[in-house]
């Protein structure tokens, strides 16, 4: 008798626990799946970088066309996270620092006058050494996901800058061989777009342009060398009288960015890249 009261006293505790247990149930497949959120993140229109998300895991990839634009996608080609645009075919992709940040900057402005809509993914403080804290210089963005690029196939690729990489001392060697990583991962990214350089905008050799001058003509140089559109701005400060619009001897004020924006318009196209240019 002993021997049998023990045994239904030490059973109790786990007919208690499997009588508490029996209302909890694991959520099936589909309820977990539910419970993931599409992240939607700004089209960098204000000026400002677009920042990548932390990715969502168990998450399966939903079909890009069917996302609204703005949204996240990773790429299963490359691995990597992508930006939905609503109109990728006439989207011009501006990789640059603190001249073409702003809105209303003048590579902005003039690739918008030739008839893109210009998706910005850069920072200032930025180059093709340069880095700023926060941001890596251009080919460590891109590669870390400081800034993201977009999903599908641009007509046109800019990448602009140099100013950052001259005023932190960087050298040739290192300008150079980052800016050849750079474009040779754009071309791998995307093997249809057009890729263009635009230098560094400067005072020009003669006039007390310095370091920037000299970066501006060793773009050339790496633009050549790659077999790719060069659009120098070594000289347009003083060339196209815009020293008086500087507020601070670097960044222009907004009458200088118009007049800017207005000679790089006629550069665009007469390099035959305006968005309805039948290579475009």
């Amino acid at each position: 008798m002993r021997t049998r009261r023990a045994a239904l006293f030490g059973a109790a505790p786990l007919l208690a626990l499997a009588l508490v247990c029996s209302g909890c149930t694991q959520p099936s497949g589909s309820e977990a799946a539910g419970t993931g959120k599409r992240t939607t993140v700004p089209v960098a229109a204000s000026g400002q970088p677009v920042a990548a998300p932390k990715p969502q895991a168990g998450l399966s990839e939903p079909d890009p066309a069917s996302l609204p634009p703005g949204s996240i996608y990773r790429n299963p080609r490359n691995n990597r996270d992508e930006v939905v645009l609503a109109d990728i075919r006439h989207t011009a992709v501006l990789i640059g620092d603190s001249q073409s940040e702003p809105e209303g900057s003048w590579p902005r402005s003039a690739l918008a006058a030739v008839g893109y809509t210009v998706f910005y993914a850069g920072k200032s403080g930025t180059g093709f050494v340069a880095h700023n804290g926060s941001t890596g210089n251009y080919i460590d963005a891109l590669q870390n996901g400081d800034w993201l690029l977009p999903y599908g196939t641009p007509p046109l690729i800019v990448v602009q800058g140099g100013g950052n990489d001259a005023r932190q001392g960087a050298d040739d060697a290192r300008i150079t061989e980052n800016a050849d990583r750079l474009l040779s991962a754009l071309r791998s990214r995307y093997p249809g777009s057009r890729l263009l350089m635009i230098g560094t905008l400067s005072r020009g050799a003669a006039n007390g342009g310095g370091r920037r001058a000299e970066v501006d003509a060793l773009l050339g140089r790496i633009a050549g060398n790659a077999g790719i559109p060069f659009i120098s701005v070594g000289d347009w400060v003083t060339r196209y009288d815009v020293a008086g619009d500087l507020m601070d001897g670097i960044h222009l004020a907004a009458p200088g960015h118009r007049k800017l924006a207005a000679v790089l318009t006629r550069r665009l196209s007469e390099l035959g890249l305006a968005a309805d240019d039948p290579e475009s």
